[in-house]
């Protein structure tokens, strides 16, 4: 499997960043996530990064090397991690409980799955023009989707996240087949708020995601100005073999059966994965970064 990828996340205007995003990956499956903690509510950075813990420690006890049934697994990884918010949230006796949007994407084969649960979005973009986006858990997009007709409410506001006290309602996609150099972007809402959808898929379908993805971030802070949104994107583009050498290359090919490679920040959450301890996360955190280096030498 060979992928480029590419991520971001900027803080804006606001006095702290509650976005968080990542990828995992095994030899034969990817895993890309981002997380928008909502701000209203207390330690939506805490939510964001227990979603991302939550859902990558459970990516690494099934996908070996890939996982079974995907679409169950992103439904069961959602509700795992909007549990464990709430049992923090729970633990530290809050009056309120954190809370995050979530969108969470697959790559197996020659195919990709998604998830999500909140105004996070994901975009498939192919051959310059988008094949599909996710649809925002918002009042105004089921609107304008004819889902639902109301008049007397805040319409941008979202009905649905994890960590609320109700269950959350989320939305699985796929499986997509993918075309090589189809890229798949991860964003918050800080972005696409303040870029239209075409230019989005403009940058996208003219750049390398190394170049895309800070364009797109810089562009979106300007728009914002000094009250900016937290602004994070993580893209990659699928099997791009003739660009692969002169890009941030991402080849399984050197990754050992077994091994498990992560971005995200270790987490120990013994309620959701038994035999999983951080040793076993920092090796294999120390084999991927390996590989990659390995990958660049060659470049070299």
């Amino acid at each position: 499997m060979k992928f480029s990828v590419f991520q971001v996340s900027r803080k804006g205007g606001r006095e702290k960043n509650e976005d968080r995003m990542g990828y995992c990956y095994t030899r034969e499956s990817g895993l890309f996530l981002l997380a928008d903690g909502m701000g209203g509510h207390p330690e939506g950075e805490v939510a964001a990064q227990l979603a991302l813990q939550a859902i990558s420690a459970l990516y690494q006890k099934e996908a070996r090397p890939i996982v079974k049934d995907v679409a169950e697994f992103l439904s069961q990884a959602l509700m795992a991690a909007h549990h464990q918010i709430i049992r923090y949230a729970s633990e530290k006796g809050m009056l309120d409980t954190p809370r995050t949007t979530l969108v969470a994407a697959i790559v197996q084969g020659t195919s990709a799955t998604w998830v999500h649960c909140g105004d996070s979005r994901l975009y498939v973009v192919r051959e310059g023009e988008m094949l599909t986006r996710t649809r925002d858990h918002s009042y105004l997009e089921q609107q304008n989707a004819g889902v639902i007709r109301m008049d007397r409410i805040n319409r941008n506001i979202l009905f649905t996240c994890l960590g609320s006290p109700t269950k959350p309602v989320f939305d699985v996609t796929g499986p997509v087949q993918l075309q090589q150099g189809d890229k798949i972007m991860l964003c918050s809402d800080g972005l696409w708020s303040s870029l239209e959808d075409k230019v989005i898929v403009q940058d996208l379908s003219t750049k390398p995601v190394a170049e895309a993805v800070p364009d797109l971030v810089e562009a979106a802070l300007r728009n914002g100005g000094e009250h900016s949104d937290n602004v994070t994107v993580i893209a990659m583009e699928w099997e791009t073999p003739d660009s692969f050498e002169s890009t941030r290359g991402i080849s399984t090919d050197t990754i050992s059966d077994g091994v498990f490679a992560s971005t995200i920040q270790a987490g120990v959450l013994d309620t959701l994965v038994d035999d999983l301890d951080d040793a076993a996360i920092e090796r294999s955190i120390a084999e991927i970064n390996e590989a990659i280096k390995r990958s660049a030498a060659k470049k070299g």
